[in-house]
């Protein structure tokens, strides 16, 4: 601190423009550099006359990997204050507070030296006449983020002051500068960045934040059990679980680019998915970054498609050519729950045996050895004729000891990370080689920290539960939930929570199976969904008229499932609606011009698993949107919506415009 106040204006000047320029900003625009300018002069004046000069400063740290720069980082003993400067800024508006609190809730969830400290967001809208904070107390905020002090030129340093007398004890080691400025940041990825830093041969450490304790030692155990069977010539077939959001689909990618398993510069195996949109999704990724370091896009395709491919396409291409053995002898099978039943093979290829029976049939046939990992996940069935759990217990069983498993603790007891299936119904069978394994539960989600309470609240608002959803309704400062009327006004919100920022990135999701939502401008006819380039939506930068950021197609839960984006648009659809009774759902199906009501039960659950998936995809905040419905069309009930709005809202969700006026 005591540098930065002797140091000539113009000096720190250039070294910010040298400092940026370093991270792919060449030019720095007049603008910024008078907001410069006046930021130190407000800085220097401020802490000069409160004496803060035993203070560390930092400004424009870049958080790696991210992009993003606070404008100013004070490290005041065992606090540390981030703040924003709008400079001739008269207010403090709503982004500015939003930006100042995202940046404390990052550097809390991912930046090791500021983990178990108090961090203070502060908005200092350089012309504000007056400084809220100046009569209200500082308070606590959530987690070791306090409430956002919003200031003016005039107050800063007397904010500064009061807060870290309120938060600073004098007990606490203080933060070494250093360290803090040279500390790991370690963001979590989203599945399309994190499959292409282990297409570059970064491993699960380097991608996973500090709460993920367990993954290191999941995909460790993988690796040895392949090691073992590939040395002891066995087949092996490992059942691997985890809490939503734990990083099964990153396992599955770790380990078939584990360096220790690779051979001759390919792949250790390949990774299947009937999961069609995400296998897209993730090739685009991974080609397109390659294509931006220079190397030729059919070159890249054709090599990616060896290791990431359609379960469907790869199991069809090997039963119709029953004399070839796949070159692969590690076949890792995402959410594994969702192969095809055998009576879905039986309208689909005319074959009798589910996809389980196949997969197993195909690796047999591999000499010496072979190493399934089914990665399996629970509540998330969407389609008809997917097997579930189960399944592949009854192809086990049929083999006998063909197979050694290897599996979950919870496929054996049919725990809450597979909704309660287990893979034998009835009990192990007695010719069946089984050991479990509790390295392979995945305990600790790696999706955004703030979301890990989302899955819960989920599973009691889908189970009509609505006293026990408002007791674990995420934190709104945490994971902001909303829900409105108006889809404008979601857009609105959208916009404004991303930023439009590439980093940040908003969508739309709504249900497959209300075709009415063709009213508000929402195409979800299978026609349309089947013809639109979904890889862009997911991929493409906010300029790009394709991309989510659009905010005029959505993606269904067959889009999207197993995919995430920053701020999510929930467009919930009269295909599920409480009854007047407000303790049962109403399923229904669009067909033709009319609604019909679903009465099978598995049918039922599907719905329940679209809404599921649907209110699950987003990182960082979301908002619902229920339609207003219409008196005069008999397809939109506005009573049905208007029962769907008042549940949501007993289940804890605030509504939105209420929340913009307070």
């Amino acid at each position: 601190m005591e540098r930065f106040l002797q140091e000539d204006d113009d000096a720190i000047i250039g070294a910010l423009v040298t400092a940026v320029a370093k991270t792919g900003i060449e030019s720095q625009r007049a603008t910024q550099i008078a907001a410069w300018r006046e930021e130190i002069r407000i800085l220097k004046d401020q802490l000069h006359a409160h004496d803060l000069r035993r203070w560390h400063i930092a400004l424009e740290y870049e958080l790696p990997r991210r992009s993003k720069r606070p404008d100013v980082i004070l490290l005041a003993d065992d606090v540390i204050f981030v703040v924003e400067f709008k400079v001739g800024a008269k207010d403090h508006d709503a982004s500015a507070r939003w930006q100042a609190e995202d940046y404390c809730l990052n550097l809390r969830d991912f930046h090791a030296e500021s983990r178990n400290r108090t961090l203070v967001p502060v908005v200092c809208a350089s012309n504000a006449s007056n400084a809220p904070e100046d009569d209200a107390p500082i308070g606590t905020g959530t987690a070791g983020v306090q409430h956002v002090i919003q200031t003016n030129r005039w107050h800063l340093g007397q904010h500064l002051i009061r807060a870290h007398a309120e938060h600073h004890r004098p007990d606490a080691p203080p933060i070494e500068a250093c360290a803090w400025l040279t500390s790991p940041y370690r963001p979590t990825p989203t599945i399309t960045e994190a499959a292409i830093r282990l297409y570059e041969h970064h491993g699960v450490r380097d991608l996973s934040h500090s709460h993920a304790y367990n993954l290191d030692r999941t995909t460790g155990m993988l690796t040895r059990i392949v090691r073992d069977a590939r040395e002891h010539h066995r087949r092996v077939i490992c059942f691997v679980t985890g809490v939503p959001g734990a990083g099964k689909t990153l396992t599955g990618l770790d380990v078939v680019h584990d360096p220790a398993l690779r051979s001759h510069d390919a792949p250790a195996g390949i990774f299947l998915s009937g999961n069609g949109p995400l296998v897209k999704v993730v090739q685009e990724a991974i080609v397109m970054s390659q294509v931006r370091q220079g190397r030729r896009r059919q070159d890249c395709m054709h090599e990616v498609t060896t290791f990431i491919q359609n379960v469907h396409q790869f199991l069809r291409y090997h039963h119709e050519h029953p004399e070839l053995a796949p070159h692969e002898h590690v076949v890792v099978f995402d959410e594994a729950q969702r192969a095809w039943d055998s009576a879905q093979m039986q309208r689909k290829w005319n074959v009798g045996v589910s996809e389980a029976d196949v997969l197993l049939d195909v690796m047999e046939r591999l000499p010496d050895w072979s190493v399934v990992i089914a990665l399996v996940g629970g509540g998330q069935e969407i389609f008809s004729g997917e097997a579930g759990l189960e399944e592949w217990g009854r192809a086990l069983e049929r083999r006998g000891d063909r197979w050694e498993i290897v599996a979950s603790p919870d496929v054996v007891e049919g725990a809450a990370s597979v909704a309660g299936h287990r893979l034998f119904a009835h009990g192990i069978p007695e010719q069946v080689t089984i050991r479990e394994e509790p390295d392979a539960h995945l305990a600790v989600s790696v999706r955004s920290h703030r979301a890990q309470r989302l899955a819960e609240w989920v599973n009691d608002l889908l189970t009509l539960n609505p006293e026990r959803a408002r007791h674990v309704l995420p934190d709104s400062r945490e994971f902001p939930l909303f829900v409105t009327r108006d889809l404008d006004q979601a857009r609105a919100w959208l916009r404004l929570r991303s930023g439009m920022d590439p980093d940040r990135r908003c969508g739309l999701v709504a249900t497959s199976e209300d075709q009415r939502l063709r009213a508000h401008g929402l195409e979800s006819s299978s026609a349309f969904r089947l013809d639109y380039p979904f890889q862009k939506w997911f991929l493409a930068p906010p300029s790009d008229c394709r991309s989510s950021y659009t905010l005029e197609v959505a993606a269904s839960e067959f889009e999207c499932q197993g995919l995430e984006l920053d701020w999510v648009g929930v467009c919930w659809g009269g295909d599920l609606t409480p009854e007047s009774d407000q303790v049962t759902w109403a399923y229904r199906k669009f067909r033709g011009a009319n609604w019909q009501n679903v009465r099978q039960d598995v049918e039922r659950a599907y719905v329940r698993n679209r809404y599921r998936v649907l209110l699950t995809r987003a990182r960082q905040g979301m908002v619902i949107w229920v339609p207003p419905g219409a008196a005069h069309d008999p397809t939109r009930d506005p009573q049905r919506f208007d029962r769907l709005y008042q549940y949501l809202r007993s289940a804890g969700v605030p509504d939105l415009q209420e929340n913009l006026q307070a």
